[in-house]
Order: C-alpha cells, then structure tokens, then sequence
C-alpha cells in the first residue's frame, strides 16, 4: 500500500462528490438529533476546498491537509467545521516533509493523530455517539493492516444504540438512542472514499 500526494488528493475528491451526494441524507440524520444542517454545512466545506486547489494545486500531502483543514474551518459551521479541521491539522503536522504515505499502519498513525485532534477539541471518548466512533475503529483498523467498507459502516451504525453525551444531541437523553450521530455518517463517507483509493 502506498499513497502518493496524487492518492491523497483523489481521496478528497471522491470524498467531495460523496457529500454532495448525501447532502440531504446527512441533514435528515441531523434533524431530529441536531440543527439539520449538517449536510449543508459540509457541503460548504467540501465546496470550499475545491475552489481553493482550483486556485492553487498543492503540491505536498501536508499542504493537500492543509487545504482541506482550512476550508472546513472557514466554511463549515457548527460543531463539525472545528472538528474536521482539528483533525486536519494534526495529520498536517503528521505528515510534514513525508512524500508518499508507505503503509498501512503508517496511515493509522495519521488517522489516530487526527482522532487525538477531535477528541481534544470536542473532549470526546469512544462512544461518546460522536465522529469518534468511526474515527477511533479506523484508525485502529488500519494500524492492524486492513481497512474494508463493511467495519466502517459497522463503525457507523453502533451509533444508532448509544446515548448522546456531546453536543447537542446530548440534550435529548435517552431520545437520542435510535439515531445515527450525523458526524459519524460524515466521517464514514471520509474513509469509505479512503478505502476506495487503497483498494
């Protein structure tokens, strides 16, 4: 396995087509657990970081982060535009002078730096019913040597069962049971579009 600045950028890129595909089923996973804006404001995001590599391709996997962490921040509202871009900025730092991503658990490193980015600014554990979810089970996958779409779907689902203990979601208690974290749908498109680019 190896991920060239190429690979990296084509990763976005799919990531980017699949938010504009799941816009209004993200927002409909937000509605009754949040704001029911979370496909809109990933959308932006996602949007954003095109309009940014259109202007200026960068040239590195660092600055590819870079790109993509400062448009989440800039443009996505709520929760989620600080989370992806904590989480970005970690894996910015993580890969800085690195040409080519040579492993599978090299990648889980990177993963788990920008996990450690999330879960520090959101304050946020495992089962938390937050991105982490998919984030933490990933990172380990891929540290183990293997990432399929069936353990990040899994990843996904175990949210519906859990108690909100973050965010807005939070508010509802118990009611919150029964829902996917729209966050964790987000970031199962991330890397559903990660493993599509691995193979």
């Amino acid at each position: 396995m190896q991920l060239t600045v190429e690979d990296v950028q084509t990763w976005f890129t799919k990531f980017t087509k699949k938010i504009k595909e799941n816009k209004g089923y993200l927002s409909d996973l937000d509605t009754p657990i949040g704001d029911g804006d979370h496909g809109n404001n990933m959308a932006r995001g996602v949007n954003a970081y095109e309009e940014s590599f259109e202007q200026k391709q960068p040239e590195t996997i660092s600055d590819t982060f870079q790109v993509f962490s400062m448009a989440m921040i800039s443009k996505v509202g709520g929760a989620s535009g600080p989370l992806y871009g904590s989480a970005l900025m970690n894996m910015v730092k993580e890969t800085k002078g690195i040409e080519t991503i040579d492993s599978y658990e090299q990648l889980g490193s990177i993963i788990e730096q920008g996990l450690a980015g999330i879960k520090k600014r959101g304050k946020t554990e495992f089962e938390d019913k937050t991105m982490v979810d998919v984030w933490e089970p990933v990172a380990q996958s891929l540290k183990e040597g293997k990432l399929i779409k069936d353990q990040i779907e899994k990843a996904k689902e175990h949210t519906k069962d859990l108690i909100a203990k973050k965010g807005r979601a939070s508010y509802l208690g118990e009611r919150s049971k029964g829902h996917i974290d729209p966050g964790a749908a987000s970031s199962a498109l991330f890397f559903d579009a990660l493993v599509e680019v691995i193979g």
